[in-house]
């Protein structure tokens, strides 16, 4: 067997098919942690919302339906909910009266803690059993994602110790 083989014409295909399969597990996944976290079901529309405004607290309507690629009226709606569920809520604009901003909630906020928590300890179970060379590969070939997708795309964390964040810095 080569050790320094060229990659194949088909590993790119490979790759995405590899990566589009994985994310299908994660929704299984995280669809089931979902209803673990609340009894209050959220979208995966919702829970964008909600990582957005984790991202960017304090964003006005107009830009979150810009983050998001959706129509004004639809992330309204979004919010109309999510506010009703005590998730997030709208604060004058400190800079214009005629604005709104959005901001999360204290149970907004431990929603999506509960609900990280929960993926990560689903996914360190997985983690686990990988090799330690396995695991090391996935974190190379994670950080190279992010990275291909491109300093637009926010943090993958607001916190400085997550793991992505570490590769960066060494």
């Amino acid at each position: 067997m080569k050790s320094n083989a060229a990659p194949s014409a088909r590993e790119p295909e490979q790759t995405a098919q590899a990566a589009r399969e994985l994310i299908e597990l994660l929704e299984v996944l995280w669809e089931r942690g979902r209803d673990m976290v609340s009894p209050t079901p959220v979208s995966a529309s919702q829970l964008r919302v909600l990582y957005s405004l984790d991202r960017e607290e304090g964003i006005s309507l107009r830009t979150l339906g810009e983050l998001l690629g959706s129509a004004p009226p639809s992330v309204s709606r979004m919010c109309d909910r999510l506010e009703a569920l005590g998730f997030v809520q709208r604060l004058p604009s400190p800079v214009s009266r005629r604005q709104l901003e959005l901001h999360l909630t204290a149970r907004g906020k431990a929603y999506l803690q509960d609900l990280r928590g929960q993926r990560e300890e689903a996914l360190l179970a997985v983690i686990a059993a990988m090799s330690p060379t396995s695991r090391k590969a996935l974190l190379r070939g994670l950080v190279g994602f992010h990275e291909a997708v491109g300093g637009g795309m926010p943090a993958p964390s607001s916190h400085p110790d997550t793991p992505l964040n570490n590769a960066y810095s060494a």
